[in-house]
């Protein structure tokens, strides 16, 4: 996470259970609409991994997917961190060891989080040890050969 004028990391940054899941939280919402979410919902899906890993969250169940890919069903991992749930992709251990709690409830919802997301993705990148790893997108024409006029020559003299 960096300070004001975006140079330096911040080192007083409070790593609380209720801070990385509000900064999940946001990270989730971007990624949602995000034109490359992929950085995104690895930072989440880490973080997640770490706070099960160290006892700050807990898999509750599996519930059925609202948007499944290529089948009919599918399910993802409920996970509660502080007042926060997430969905995760599950594992194989997963649906052995996790109820199915059946279809989303709707009328679930997550609280409202204040934070920025350059905020939210410096405090999990923070957490994780994830880089940011962004590089500028490459220009496809940046490759190609200069545009060179073509070149007439005369009747009868050869190109050489």
């Amino acid at each position: 996470m960096l300070s004001q004028n975006q140079k330096y990391p911040l080192t007083n940054v409070n790593l609380t259970i209720d801070n990385l899941a509000q900064a999940i939280f946001i990270v989730n919402r971007h990624a949602k609409t995000a034109t490359n979410p992929k950085l995104l919902y690895k930072l989440k899906q880490e973080s997640l991994k770490k706070l099960i890993e160290e006892g700050k969250a807990k898999k509750v169940g599996l519930h059925f997917s609202e948007n499944p890919r290529n089948s009919r069903q599918q399910s993802d991992v409920l996970v509660e961190c502080g007042r926060y749930t997430f969905h995760i992709p599950p594992t194989k251990a997963d649906f052995l060891e996790l109820p199915h709690l059946g279809k989303l409830d709707g009328l679930v919802r997550n609280p409202k989080a204040v934070l920025s997301l350059n905020s939210a993705k410096g405090l999990l990148q923070l957490y994780t040890g994830i880089s940011d790893g962004e590089q500028p997108p490459l220009n496809p024409r940046k490759n190609q050969r200069a545009y060179q006029k073509p070149v007439f020559k005369k009747l009868g003299e050869r190109y050489s």
